[in-house]
């Protein structure tokens, strides 16, 4: 039947359908009661082991979220952390002292990840370094035979973001990739909602990320207060292009370019993904973008304002597909945090979690080309879980149930909601759209040698 006849939701009997569906689809994403219960682990190889899990990089992220969500759930699966490695001395102590604090365990602090993977107490490891690190470190980890959760972005580079990819393929281990709404209770509904033809075809989405914070991403006391010989600079660098020793690119790094691509790694990474796991699309054909820094001029080299527009569908048919809108501000907060998904019969709204006929096809519209109205029937998406924008979001549920996933898999050895290929294509997208920002060329990506191009050339830095 043409979409435009199609009423996408025409009766209660389907609402009720879908909600059950979805309600029973989405149970394993409680938080109180998720996909394995403590009886189900006798069942599985090793599920009386105790994971044991390193920390790579204690930093904010690892501090305020990914370390208490681990500690939400340690006690019933079996996980507790054994050691940290960080390059800087005052991280390290930090780490232990946080453990100790929170889960009344002495850890051991390696200088490197050379030490830390010479330990035989490390079964898995929690990945929270600079941008620029995590598909290396995630590539270094799992060839060291280690299960990793990665943060995102998971590559700022294609050749990190192959190599990275290449190494977990090969090695078979479990990676799960910190894009947490593929465990969030309101995607997956809307996920399935969009996969079971309700919706219809997409025909565009709309996606903003504003704040107004201008100390965003800015560290000034510690940037006064750390010392070169307290750290190790020329490892921190990795692959990157060597510089002298710049506190603020070690420790405001997501203000630099190449250590960090600043929105599109930090906040686009997390809602571009979701396109592509409701699409099945691995990645854009084209994107153009411009931004500048408008307003904090601080030094800092990564925009504080920036839009780009993609576009998304099949790669063998340029007849077919849609556009993605993306903008996203520093300078004044308006407008939120927004994921809007458009079909000729409504929205599927992703901020309200609500799905409705807002400008959906009318009767009066149709009517005149012969045409039938088109139009979604309002609905909720099940339970609202509300996105976290603050700079620091603690163990948040959709974390919390992401971290819990991770550990379910490593004991199952099943694949988790963000494997490496989640991870791999987010950062086509990013890098995409990095390459638009810093050439202002029209962006491509060769499919056959997977590799962005900017006017027609491999983008690097």
């Amino acid at each position: 039947m043409n979409i435009l006849t199609q009423n996408a939701m025409n009766n209660d009997n389907s609402r009720r359908d879908f909600l059950k569906k979805t309600a029973l689809g989405t149970a394993g994403l409680s938080l109180g009661a998720m996909a394995f219960s403590p009886k189900s682990y006798s069942r599985i190889l090793g599920a009386n082991d105790r994971v044991n899990v390193g920390i790579v990089g204690f930093s904010d992220r690892c501090r305020g979220a990914l370390v208490p969500a681990m500690q939400i759930h340690a006690k019933e699966m079996n996980f507790q952390f054994t050691a940290v490695s960080d390059i800087w001395s005052r991280r390290r102590e930090e780490a232990q002292a946080f453990v100790k604090e929170k889960a009344g365990l002495d850890i051991a602090a390696c200088r490197n990840n050379d030490e830390l993977y010479d330990r035989n107490d490390v079964d898995a490891v929690i990945i929270s370094t600079a941008d620029f690190q995590h598909a290396l470190h995630c590539k270094e980890a799992v060839e060291a035979g280690r299960d990793a959760y990665v943060e995102k972005p998971f590559a700022e580079t294609m050749a990190d973001n192959r190599a990275a990819k290449e190494a977990v393929l090969r090695t078979g281990k479990i990676v799960q990739v910190g894009s947490q709404r593929r465990s969030g209770i309101n995607y997956h509904q809307a996920h399935d909602f969009i996969k079971a033809g309700k919706f219809g075809d997409i025909v565009a989405v709309e996606m903003t990320w504003n704040v107004n914070q201008p100390g965003r991403w800015r560290r000034p006391d510690l940037v006064d207060q750390i010392r070169k010989e307290d750290t190790d600079w020329d490892r921190y660098q990795m692959n990157r292009p060597k510089t002298d020793w710049d506190p603020r690119k070690y420790l405001e790094f997501r203000l630099f370019w190449p250590y960090s691509s600043g929105i599109p790694g930090q906040w686009m990474a997390h809602q571009i993904d979701t396109v592509h796991w409701f699409t099945d699309l691995p990645h854009p054909r084209s994107v153009a973008a411009n931004g500048g820094i408008y307003l904090w001029k601080d030094g800092r080299q990564n925009f504080d304002t920036m839009t780009a527009v993609f576009d998304y569908g099949p790669l063998n048919d340029s007849s077919k597909g849609f556009q993605v809108i993306y903008s996203s501000r520093f300078t004044n907060s308006a407008g939120g945090t927004k994921e809007i998904y458009y079909s000729n019969a409504g929205e599927l709204n992703l901020d309200t979690n609500k799905i409705s006929p807002n400008g959906g096809l009318r009767a009066n519209q149709a009517r005149a080309m012969g045409m039938q109205e088109n139009l979604l029937q309002e609905m909720a998406l099940g339970e609202a879980v509300k996105v976290e924008t603050g700079a620091n979001t603690g163990a948040d549920d959709m974390t919390s149930a992401h971290m819990r996933n991770w550990m379910e898999c490593v004991r199952s050895r099943k694949k988790p909601n963000a494997d490496v290929m989640a991870g791999y294509n987010h950062s086509i997208a990013n890098i995409m759209t990095t390459a638009a920002l810093r050439t202002g060329q029209f962006v491509t990506f060769d499919e056959e040698k997977q590799e962005v191009l900017a006017g027609g050339k491999p983008f690097q830095y």
